[in-house]
């Protein structure tokens, strides 16, 4: 949805789907994720492919991987008011969320937003504030920190609730063709050049029945 509304509405809306060498990579990069489990390295436990939902925003999903950092003093090295720890009777741990993606590092709002749903519903099942997490590129083998602040929590909220009264209406958005629309395993499907504006429709009849004529 942060990406584009109208892919969001052909893929959920409609069911429409492509899978393009990018899409492909990428779910081959995250079935290798999952297939893992879960597993401990030294004062890190970690977990792969963690279901999770929020019932406030109406969301669920998969986490690729929480890694739960083992915190020796929670009053010391966290601020308690935050909750951001978990006990048992092992002692505390402090989760930290991972987002895998394929390529390499960059700045994406739109997979901060991902991230931030995500942690949203973990920060709602485990009953606690959860401050940072991370993309994790594969291309580059590099993690990038996100610090979650009252900002993007606000943007990821207002995403969910768009995506809520776009399925509400049940219209498809028309398209607006931008340079990311190339990227998209669904172009074919959305034809964005074409379907954009009333004036690119009529010039493209126009040129598909000069091409008839000439034929």
């Amino acid at each position: 949805m942060a990406f584009c509304p109208r892919r969001a509405a052909l893929i959920h809306m409609e069911g429409v789907w492509e899978e393009n060498m990018m899409t492909a990579e990428g779910r081959i990069f995250h079935e290798r994720v999952h297939k893992v489990g879960h597993e401990s390295r030294g004062e890190i436990r970690i977990a792969f492919s963690l279901p999770c939902r929020s019932l406030r925003l109406g969301l669920s999903g998969k986490l690729d991987v929480v890694e739960f950092r083992k915190i020796k003093d929670p009053i010391d090295e966290l601020d308690t008011k935050r909750g951001a720890v978990l006990g048992d009777v092992d002692g505390w741990w402090a989760p930290f969320p991972i987002e895998y993606k394929r390529g390499k590092k960059k700045h994406e709002l739109s997979f901060e937003i991902q991230l931030c749903a995500q942690t949203i519903c973990l920060e709602e099942m485990l009953h606690v504030e959860i401050p940072s997490g991370a993309i994790y590129y594969g291309k580059s083998a590099r993690r990038q920190e996100v610090i979650f602040t009252s900002g993007l929590h606000e943007k990821t909220e207002d995403i969910a609730l768009r995506y809520h009264e776009l399925i509400a209406s049940g219209q498809t958005p028309l398209p607006s063709y931008s340079k990311k629309c190339s990227f998209c395993s669904l172009f074919d499907k959305c034809m964005p050049k074409v379907t954009g504006s009333k004036k690119n429709v009529c010039h493209y009849i126009k040129r598909a029945l000069t091409e008839t004529e000439e034929n």
